[in-house]
């Protein structure tokens, strides 16, 4: 059975953040399944001419801004507004629409045209204080969250979570269990396999890839790193991010796209995932683990490593902690390359982009079958 899939993502696309590549992946593997898979995005993003799936970009609204940044932004509502008629046009002759994190979940709510298969991202009571300053603030962004999580995932047919604590809270949250179904991430393999050739140096870099909101946790690093050069004085951490970090010490590798992010993972580094957000799923912890590079990650947002096998497993904002795990590393060439071994069978094994596309598909079979 062929599928006409309208896969809807609230956000510039193509961008090199995790999102974005989650969106792009499950769009990709679905198609190279044989189904008829378009995409529904805002109306702005990098070029990308040969990409696998065709994009359909919403209006891009005047005065709305281009924003990238993940959270909230003023301009949202505009271009939620845009990817919802975008949708209504675009979802027509469509058997499912695929909604990827909250705005395009209500979007596909709105557009009333077919059943929705929710691809949940994250908790909103979850992430959203990550973006507010002031306490109360947080609060009143906690509540609102809760509000976002009891309302809009219990409506869609199906619900699709990356990891076993996301689809529990949705539970107590008001979604039906039986539809809410755990798969990972889809990552392709394929761009980092030339990583399995690099060379050990005598003491790598800690290296972090990706954007660099709040809830990434990134002051940790800094307060990891001072502990790290107490022992090893020439120990360099490296950010490879689109925009200059703001962490004293850090080495900037611009890093404006994915190919960049790629050649940053095809050395011997030590990937550090500071994060403590709980619900959503580090897709740089799984680019890194294709790579074959070892990982260290705080406890909260761990979900894809089991400590001491595929990565090193800290409790979470222990600078201590996180500190001993790096320098382990960086005196063991043979730790480093028996867990990044470890990593990358555990990707191909359980995120193999041609496993994960038919399990999706079972769960989109069935929300169609029942529509």
């Amino acid at each position: 059975m062929t599928l006409k899939i309208v896969m809807a993502g609230a956000c510039p696309y193509p961008v090199p953040q995790g999102s974005q590549v989650f969106l792009g992946e499950t769009a990709k593997c679905l198609a190279e399944l044989g189904n008829d898979v378009r995409l529904v995005v805002y109306g702005y993003g990098n070029d990308q001419p040969d990409d696998p799936v065709p994009v359909v970009r919403a209006m891009r609204p005047p005065f709305a801004g281009s924003s990238t940044a993940p959270g909230p932004h003023w301009g949202k509502p505009l271009h939620d507004a845009a990817l919802l008629l975008a949708l209504r046009r675009a979802a027509r002759d469509a058997d499912v629409v695929c909604a990827h994190n909250y705005e395009a979940l209500i979007a596909a709510l709105f557009s009333r045209r077919r059943p929705v298969v929710y691809f949940a991202h994250n908790a909103m009571a979850d992430e959203l204080p990550y973006y507010c300053s002031r306490p109360e603030s947080a609060r009143r962004a906690a509540r609102l969250g809760h509000w976002f999580d009891n309302t809009f995932p219990r409506r869609a047919a199906r619900v699709i979570v990356p990891h076993r604590r996301l689809a529990g809270y949705l539970v107590l949250r008001g979604c039906d269990p039986a539809r809410v179904t755990v798969i990972p991430p889809p990552i392709d393999h394929t761009p980092f396999d030339a990583a399995l050739s690099a060379v050990p140096v005598a003491l790598p870099p800690v290296l972090y890839t990706g954007n660099l909101d709040a809830y990434q946790n990134l002051p940790l690093l800094t307060a990891v790193m001072e502990r790290v050069r107490a022992e090893k004085p020439e120990a360099r951490l490296v950010v490879a991010s689109a925009a200059p970090p703001d962490l004293p010490g850090a080495e900037h590798l611009a890093a404006p796209d994915f190919e960049a992010v790629r050649n940053a993972l095809l050395e011997d580094v030590i990937v550090a995932v500071p994060r403590l957000s709980w619900s959503g799923y580090p897709i740089k912890m799984l680019n890194a683990m294709a790579a074959g590079r070892p990982v260290v990650a705080c406890a909260s947002a761990a979900w894809p490593i089991t400590d001491g096998l595929n990565g090193l497993v800290v409790p979470d904002n222990d600078a201590e902690a996180f500190a001993d795990a790096i320098l382990r590393l960086a005196e063991s060439p043979k730790l480093r390359r028996d867990l990044g071994r470890a990593a990358r069978e555990a990707v191909l094994r359980d995120n193999a982009p041609h496993l994960v596309a038919r399990q999706i598909e079972r769960v989109i079979e069935e929300a169609v079958g029942e529509s």
